[in-house]
């Protein structure tokens, strides 16, 4: 069973940060689109629900590069205000900054480029985008996966007060 794979063994399957270890972003958007196929579109969406609708969902994090774009917005943001990776502190304070700075950067450009509207259809599927770069960002800025999980929570916030709902 797909969902039996421990998430250790997952880790030393994909072995990104080998393949790419000068580019924090690629690597950790490979473990992302290998985690979205095997444990979302596989597990949850084949085996447990019986049906190919929210086999659709997870393609949001591996397709079109609209993730990888606001995860390189936030490497950006991370080096030019923070210092580089893994110098930020481990602040809520540091925390809201990254997460709202990619979260508005992401909603900015759902706004500006319809089209990334009509890739991830589903409100579900742009606030777990948004969440996903915010996350990555907040995690590669402190060096800590506590921040890049607070991150995420952030921009789930910050979407809602943004467009008054998630979904």
């Amino acid at each position: 069973e797909p969902g039996g794979i421990k998430f250790g063994h997952f880790a030393d399957m994909i072995q990104a940060d080998r393949k790419y270890p000068n580019d924090p972003v690629k690597a950790t958007l490979e473990v992302v689109g290998a985690g979205a196929m095997l444990f979302d579109q596989i597990w949850l969406g084949s085996y447990m629900s019986g049906g190919v609708g929210f086999t659709q969902y997870a393609t949001a994090a591996y397709t079109d590069n609209i993730l990888d774009d606001y995860c390189y917005y936030g490497l950006d943001y991370i080096k030019s205000k923070h210092g580089g990776l893994g110098k930020a502190k481990h602040t809520q304070e540091v925390i809201n900054d990254i997460a709202t700075e990619v979260t508005l950067y992401g909603m900015e450009q759902y706004e500006q480029y319809p089209t990334t509207l009509e890739s991830h259809f589903g409100g579900s599927q742009r606030a777990s985008v948004l969440a996903a770069a915010s996350g990555i960002s907040c995690s590669l800025a402190t060096a800590n996966s506590n921040a890049g999980l607070n991150g995420w929570y952030m921009s789930m916030l910050a979407h809602k007060e943004g467009w008054s709902r998630l979904g």
